[in-house]
Formats: structure tokens, C-alpha cells, sequence
């Protein structure tokens, strides 16, 4: 394996290379609290130092900086490799979560893409109802995008909020108590969270931390993160700040129930890399040719990471534009701050010299 800095690696790459209507949603005021281990997860800026008690204090800081590992090969083969280069091994039921996918043409990741990971792991296709209308607000309707998509053709399917919701403790938030997930969400031990990294026009920018916030978010709970905690029926009308700090709150609630890492991995797919999410059924065409897949155990470091390559990227104008009318760093940077992850890393390719 080959240790590249961000910045090396993001140069190479560099030269190489919604609507949406609201649904009916009724608070779950009786949705059970799960309670799980509180660890702390502390992240730390590397910086040049003199003095003997500062040098102890920077090699603290580069203990704990992240990994994230990267390849080029967008192919099955591909995705196994970075997969087995975590050293992570899933225990009990294994869930893995995606998203299905707006129709007609969004650029959901292709189930021969996941498939040979998925069956390897015997792993479950795990998602959750949209807070918006459109074809995958109603468990049904989600359940028929599913099978379209060829997804119950590699695997089980389980639509996590159709029997409601479930609260996660939120620890330290600034707009959450709890987050409301699928009540299905507690039925697995381990988690592989796969996401399609590209634009977002409310969030900058769909990644890791999308995925396991408003991802893995019931309708309820969508709602309550994309107004900073102040609605449960509807998600329109919450400050973007809010916004933006609730997906990093909420994330960081479900990586505390799964142990901070420990049963929770995350693999990202940079290609068709449109300004618009997989929720936008006729998103914009990529303006950025496809870079590679990451993986990581932090969830900040590889939304950072991919940050890193995409905007070095040519033709990524116009993603980078989204990403700062949104404020779409300030979620990496709140997700620090509360001890989600880091935003230094340590990028590891796992391609052959």
C-alpha cells in the first residue's frame, strides 16, 4: 500500500482526470429511547511545536488522525479490495446502507457495483422513507423503487422506519436531544454504510454523514434535523446552520450506539459526481470525471477526504459553488467539534505502484 498525503493524492487525481412536495407526517411522541455506550471520540489538529510538552502534545494529535484508504478501480473488485483493506470484521446481523434512489435516472450506486460485497458479508439492504414526496415516502412505493433498482435482486431489503421510529440519545448536541431513526434500526449489530458522494442542494454535498443522519433518519426524524429540532411534521423552513449541525448531531448519535467505529464502517463511491443528490430523479450531469472509492472508520475523515478530491478536481467548479452557498463544510467542522470524527487523515492508496 502506498501513503500519499491529500494533498499529493488530490494533485494526482486532479491531472488524471429537487424538487420535491412535502409528505404527511405524524409525530411519534411514544417512539421508544435506546440507550447506548457513551465513548468519547476525540479528534486534534496537527501543528509544528518547540517545546518538549507541546512535541508530546503533536504526537497525540497524529495518533489520531484518521485513515482513509483509496483506490481508483470503480469495479466490484475494486470495492472488495477497499473494503478488506478496513481489517474490519462485522459482527452478528450485518445492514447495509445505501440509498435505493430517486426515479428516473438518479445516480444511485448499481447493485453489480455492491453486489459481491453485500452477499459477502450476508449483509441486509437497509433505507429509510423519504419526508418528501416523490416514490419512496410510503414503505410500499419504496419497496417497488427497490426492486426496480435491482436491489432485492442481490439482497433482503428493509425499509427501517416502516414500523415507526426509535430515539438515539444525542450526546452534546446544540439542537438535539435525540435522533429518530427506523425502529428497524436496533434489529442489526454491525453496519457497512455505502454512499454515492456528490452534490446536495440543501446539504453542499451528500456523503457519509448524510447517509447515517437524514439516511438513516425516519420520516420524523428527517423532519427534526433539517429544522434544527424545531418541527416534527415538517422538514421546510429551518435555518441552514441548524441544518447543517442536526445531519453532523444526529450522525454522531448513531455512531455512539455503534460503538464509535467499532461496528460501523464507510465506503465511499466518487463517480458520476453531479451538484444533485440520488434523491433528485433527473439530477445534473457530472461535471467531474469519476476518481475512486474511499473507506474509512471515520466518518468526517473520508467526507473530508472526498471533499479534498473532488474539489481538486477539474471541472469542479460548480460543485464547489454548491457546497459554499450551502455551508456544507460547517458540517464537517461541527461534526469535529462534537467528537464525531476528524478532519485530518491519513490517505492510503491501496493501488499497485
Amino acid at each position: 500500500m502506498k501513503k500519499l498525503s491529500k494533498g499529493v493524492l488530490s494533485a494526482i487525481i486532479a491531472l488524471g482526470l429537487s424538487s420535491c412536495g412535502t409528505a404527511n407526517i405524524v409525530p411519534d411522541n411514544d417512539a421508544p429511547v435506546v440507550t447506548s455506550p457513551n465513548k468519547e471520540v476525540v479528534s486534534a489538529e496537527k501543528a509544528e511545536t518547540s517545546s518538549a510538552n507541546e512535541t508530546t502534545e503533536q504526537e497525540t494529535a497524529d495518533s489520531r488522525s484518521s485513515t482513509v484508504y483509496f483506490t481508483s478501480d470503480i469495479s466490484s473488485d475494486g470495492m472488495m479490495a477497499i473494503y478488506e483493506a478496513l481489517g474490519w470484521t462485522p459482527e452478528g446481523k450485518v445492514a447495509i446502507k445505501l440509498s435505493t434512489g430517486e426515479p428516473p435516472a438518479s445516480n444511485y450506486l448499481r447493485p453489480e457495483l455492491i453486489k459481491d460485497l453485500v452477499q459477502s458479508v450476508d449483509g441486509t439492504i437497509v433505507e429509510c422513507n423519504t419526508a418528501y414526496g416523490g416514490s419512496r415516502s410510503e414503505t410500499e412505493m419504496h419497496k417497488q423503487v427497490a426492486k426496480d433498482h435491482g436491489f432485492t435482486d442481490i439482497a433482503d431489503v428493509d425499509i427501517l422506519d416502516e414500523e415507526g421510529s426509535v430515539q438515539l440519545e444525542v450526546d452534546g448536541g446544540s439542537h438535539l436531544e435525540t435522533d429518530y431513526v427506523g425502529s428497524h434500526f436496533t434489529n442489526y449489530d454491525s453496519y457497512i454504510v455505502l454512499s454515492h458522494f456528490k452534490g446536495h442542494a440543501m446539504a453542499g454535498f451528500g456523503g457519509a454523514i448524510k447517509n447515517i443522519s437524514i439516511g438513516l433518519g425516519s420520516q420524523e426524524g428527517k423532519c427534526l434535523i433539517h429544522t434544527g429540532g424545531q418541527s416534527h411534521t415538517s422538514p421546510w423552513g429551518g435555518d441552514q446552520i441548524a441544518f447543517t449541525e442536526s445531519m453532523a448531531e444526529a450522525g454522531k448519535a448513531v455512531s455512539d450506539y455503534l460503538d464509535n467505529g467499532n461496528k460501523i464502517v464507510y465506503i465511499s463511491v466518487l463517480n458520476n459526481i453531479s451538484i444533485d443528490c440520488d434523491c433528485d430523479g433527473n439530477p445534473a450531469e457530472p461535471d467531474i470525471h469519476d476518481i475512486g472509492i474511499l473507506a474509512s472508520t471515520d466518518p468526517v475523515a473520508i467526507d473530508q477526504a472526498a471533499i479534498d478530491l473532488c474539489f481538486a478536481a477539474e471541472g469542479s467548479e460548480s460543485l464547489q459553488r454548491r457546497v459554499e452557498q450551502q455551508q456544507g463544510i460547517h458540517t464537517l467542522e461541527h461534526a469535529e467539534e462534537i467528537g464525531l470524527g476528524s478532519r485530518t487523515y491519513e490517505m492510503i492508496s491501496i493501488d499497485e505502484a
